[in-house]
């Protein structure tokens, strides 16, 4: 009896994992016999065929792109119709199957049928900005205002001609970056209007004009880029806007004016780089309040200003501090020895006067300091460990007033382009009064030595400390 119950529960179980998986496999076959909508699928290929060439056959290559026969660089999702749609598109050499473009391409209207289009970017498809130059249509992007949430330009030379001012009817675009292209003319002054934006990466383009003031209503953004380009101008007021913001880099341009106090309420703000601009004014409190910043990067500006007038204490977060070429005056403060965080501190070619202080060696973390080019005074007294830590990228040269003391110091340590401190001569006592040295004395002047012949020098150098305290 107990066999045949067994049995018999062996069998139930049995017949629900044969149902299970029957429904299992149901469901994938509903999933994977789920069309693609035919629309969707001729504007694809056609919007592909327009950036990679006419040989390509998407119909016969992918005869089902969302399903068993995927291309490289396109996503697709599955709707509430139970049909699937485009969402990402790549274009350019990202993998070794990529979509890669000819050397003609064609922005396709079919592109802005995609209706559920998310993603959309080209890498190193557009070239040849002198053979083949290419434009981004300023029409029909609204279209893609519903959907698209990412819009990706890289490395693009023969992108040329302005930004569309359509690109601002996108208003559920998250990530803008249009990087290392050849694009050119003013931003799009009403970029403000594209308020769900978190990345906003303009860099390394030819972008001129100032940065509109519209900016500052993107209070969502979170990373904010327009490295190398050409705008000038004042930096706008309304920075002081985006609370959200973690990283600004406004690096390699021709921005003037001063730094506005506005900067302060960036309270979030990790990473700062103004280098290379042409900010004057000097250094505003504003930035001391800024204490979640890890990366201040301010050099070859003529910024001008005091150290001293900034309780460097407060940004406790400061990883890289990096002041080089701007123009300070005054002593470097004890305060920047209190920035326990600190790895890089870049204080060179400046017009820096005083002693530089030996707290600067108890930094945890510092990996590099350079105080070369200015005019710092006094005797280099760090310890010899501190040398050889840091080895050749402790910086001091070019500092006419600036010595290290030749008797506590390793030769192998010895800071690059720093002069040897002048030696005190400590004198016997007077000769009048020594009679051992002038028994000495007149043993050499009848060729004698109580020192041997290995006491020659001493002998010469007691002669001359006799003739200097004689004349001097």
């Amino acid at each position: 009896m107990n066999i045949i119950m067994s049995i018999s529960t062996h069998a139930i179980l049995f017949l629900l994992v044969l149902c299970l998986c029957a429904w299992c496999n149901h469901g994938e076959a509903e999933t994977d016999a789920a069309p693609m909508e035919e629309g969707e699928k001729a504007a694809l290929y056609s919007t592909i065929q327009g950036f990679v060439g006419n040989w390509w056959n998407g119909s016969d290559l992918y005869p089902d792109p969302c399903g068993w026969t995927p291309i490289q660089g396109v996503s697709c999702d599955l709707y509430d119709d139970g049909q699937w749609y485009v969402t990402a598109l790549s274009i350019g050499p990202v993998h070794d199957n990529s979509l890669e473009c000819a050397t003609n391409v064609e922005f396709r209207e079919q592109l802005f049928e995609l209706k559920h289009l998310k993603s959309l970017s080209f890498f190193s498809c557009f070239i040849s900005p002198s053979q083949h130059p290419t434009t981004i249509h300023n029409e029909k992007w609204e279209k893609l205002a519903i959907s698209l949430e990412s819009l990706e330009f890289r490395a693009n030379p023969g992108l040329i001609g302005q930004a569309p001012a359509t690109f601002v009817s996108l208003i559920k675009l998250q990530s803008l970056v249009l990087m290392e292209n050849g694009l050119t003319g003013e931003l799009p002054r009403d970029i403000g209007k594209v308020t769900n934006l978190k990345r906003l990466v303009l860099a390394g383009n030819g972008f001129t004009g100032q940065i509109p003031d519209s900016i500052g209503s993107l209070s969502e953004l979170l990373i904010l880029d327009l490295s190398r380009n050409s705008l000038s101008g004042p930096l706008p007021l309304t920075l002081g806007g985006l609370v959200s913001l973690l990283k600004l880099d406004l690096s390699n341009n021709q921005l003037n004016g001063k730094l506005p106090r506005e900067i302060g309420y960036l309270k979030r703000l990790t990473l700062f780089d103004l280098r290379s601009n042409k900010i004057s004014g000097g250094l505003i409190k504003s930035l001391q309040d800024m204490n979640s910043l890890e990366e201040l990067v301010l050099s070859n500006n003529p910024i001008g200003g005091d150290l001293m007038s900034l309780e460097w204490q407060k940004l406790q977060n400061l990883v890289i501090l990096d002041l080089s070429g701007i123009g300070l005056i005054g002593e470097v403060p004890e305060s920047m020895a209190e920035l326990k965080r600190l790895r890089f501190l870049g204080l060179s070619d400046n017009n820096l006067v005083g002693s530089i202080s030996l707290n600067l060696a108890t930094l945890p973390c510092v990996g590099a300091i350079y105080l070369n080019g200015n005019n710092l005074t006094g005797e280099l007294r760090f310890p010899n460990g501190f040398y050889g830590k840091l080895g050749r990228r402790f910086g001091a040269w070019n500092n006419p007033n600036l010595c290290y003391p030749v008797g506590d110091m390793s030769t192998s340590h010895v800071p690059r382009g720093v002069k040897p401190c002048p030696q005190e001569v400590t004198l016997l006592e007077p000769i009048s009064r020594n009679k051992e040295l002038v028994k000495e004395k007149a043993m050499v002047s009848i060729g004698l030595s109580s020192y041997g012949s290995g006491g020659f020098w001493l002998v010469f150098v007691l002669q001359l400390l006799v003739w200097f305290n004689c004349y001097l």
